[in-house]
């Protein structure tokens, strides 16, 4: 409408020509993910932005008056300006947060991070950040039956929007409600045009012998996996996992994302991103809609909800017994419940919300910008370190605005975990796989894993030149090693994090310090 023409079907073009008509204010036009950096010539500035949640990486540092951006860590210590150094309060967010990161931290000293939804403008004598989306609260007055059909209708065409691309592309497809709702509308779409979709699953070696039901993974995956590719029939294919591989991948992992991450659920993604690339260069996953539509524990279970720190990382004070006797000084529980209260002054209510629903929007709130970042950030270092694109539907911003103003008793329909999700699906799915309890991404039951990372934890223990060893409080992490895990009891983070998955966590802080030569100043 604005005399502009297209000589190209290039993002890079779109983003130029937005900038070019509108502005810094291209931003808000956008939906979908990005970090893009634009040099304006004529102004001489130059514009950084990330999208609004935070799929994208990027990172900057100003040194020697001159400022250095990258999508990744790696890009900025290659500068000769940049050294990977951690101070105390970089530690303190490690042994608070970890794998979660504040917004805006990079957490090497001097290293920062373009938050979600804000975009820097950088000219020679300075620069300014400002933040251009945020969450609004607003009266949703829709009755059950409009709300469950104007959930469907956004999921549909989020899923069809991302369905578009040069080349063919699969799903992720768990068997669980999200992957399964992407891979069939996704399958439907490619059978209007006489195409098959190939779909994608994760198991372990020997798993179907080793798998324990818990409160946090009621069923195992890979059977209700078939089941969905059956009733869609797709193309699927199950890529298996051997515990070695899950072992040495730890250190792809740390070196994908430039930081210790969430221990083998980083490594068996990345082993599993690196053998869907060998077919394909673009997959979907279901991402997001378990912060979205209320799936996690956290959000039924009463002492969770109304735990007075993030629900995910209920157990800080634990963490400190860890660290050794230089470090037990570190005040990571005040610096937790820190970035805990400062979350919860952001959150937008509405006028005379109940206790209930003032709860509720807080810990959608908490898991949009905290746990959900963490999954994305996980999602996409594992997969772009293979060179594969992973689009997130359910993080289109559309849905995410709609799902943060949905009542709570709406969304949580039938007292289940994303109960009104559920029902917008009821024409899509068949109902064993609408109605089964929610099992998070599947992890290795195999004692053999739990085997090498103890092994592997002992020859960091028994090596003095380890660099995590003055962190540590060795007799304490040697207790938890020849208990197999078993003597460390509480999740270190999420749902997964225990035992064993905690020992490959300190595995993963031994590597990063040792393979970035990492200062501790």
């Amino acid at each position: 409408n604005n005399g502009f023409k297209f000589e190209s079907y290039s993002d890079t073009e779109v983003l130029l020509t937005s900038y070019m008509c509108f502005g810094s204010d291209c931003v808000n036009k956008l939906n979908g993910i990005f970090a893009f950096a634009i040099y304006d010539e004529k102004n001489n500035i130059v514009l950084l932005a990330r999208d609004s949640m935070g799929v994208k990486p990027l990172y900057y540092t100003v040194k020697n008056n001159t400022f250095i951006f990258g999508s990744e860590i790696k890009t900025l210590l290659a500068h000769p300006y940049v050294e990977a150094k951690i101070d105390k309060d970089g530690l303190t967010e490690l042994f608070a947060l970890g794998p979660s990161i504040v917004p805006g931290s990079g957490v090497y000293k001097d290293i920062k991070e373009v938050p979600p939804a804000n975009y820097i403008i950088v000219n020679p004598s300075n620069f300014k950040m400002k933040e251009y989306w945020k969450l609004e609260a607003k009266e949703n007055n829709e009755s059950i039956d409009d709300a469950v059909c104007h959930t469907r209708d956004l999921l549909v065409d989020a899923i069809k929007r991302q369905l578009v691309g040069d080349v063919p592309l699969c799903t992720f497809l768990s068997g669980g409600l999200d992957s399964s709702a992407i891979s069939a509308i996704a399958s439907n779409e490619y059978k209007k045009k006489n195409k098959k979709l190939t779909t994608y699953s994760i198991d372990y070696e020997d798993n179907d012998k080793y798998f324990k039901a818990s409160l946090f993974q009621p069923t195992s995956d890979q059977y209700w996996a078939l089941v969905m590719s059956k009733y869609l029939d797709t193309d699927h294919r199950t890529v298996n996992l051997k515990q070695k591989d899950l072992v040495y991948a730890l250190k792809d992992a740390v070196l994908a994302k430039d930081l210790p991450g969430m221990a083998d659920v980083d490594s068996s993604l990345y082993l599993f991103c690196k053998e869907v690339k060998k077919d394909f260069v673009i997959a979907l996953s279901g991402e997001c809609a378990d912060e979205l539509f209320g799936g996690y524990p956290w959000f039924t279970n009463n002492d969770m909800k109304y735990a007075n720190t993030f629900p995910w990382s209920r157990f800080i004070d634990d963490r400190k017994s860890i660290l050794s006797d230089e470090l037990k000084s570190l005040k990571i529980y005040d610096f937790a419940q820190e970035q805990y209260n400062k979350s919860l002054k952001e959150v937008p209510h509405l006028d005379n919300e109940s206790k209930e629903d003032f709860r509720m929007r807080e810990l959608f709130y908490l898991n949009i910008k905290w746990f959900m970042i963490t999954l994305l950030s996980r999602k996409d270092r594992m997969s772009m370190a293979n060179s594969l694109e992973v689009r997130v539907p359910f993080a289109d911003r559309r849905i995410v605005e709609y799902a943060f103003n949905i009542p709570s008793n709406i969304k949580l329909l039938d007292g289940r975990e994303k109960g009104l999700l559920r029902k917008s699906l009821e024409n899509i799915l068949p109902k064993d796989i609408i109605y089964r309890k929610k099992s998070p991404y599947p992890k290795t039951h195999n004692p053999i894993y739990t085997d090498l990372v103890c092994s592997s934890m002992n020859d960091i223990l028994n090596d003095s030149t380890s660099p995590i060893l003055p962190l540590i409080d060795k007799t304490f992490v040697k207790g938890i090693v020849d208990s197999k895990g078993s003597s460390y009891k509480t999740p270190w983070y999420g749902q997964l994090m225990t035992g064993p998955q905690l020992i490959a966590y300190l595995i993963q802080i031994n590597t990063w310090l040792k393979d970035y030569n990492v200062k501790i100043i």
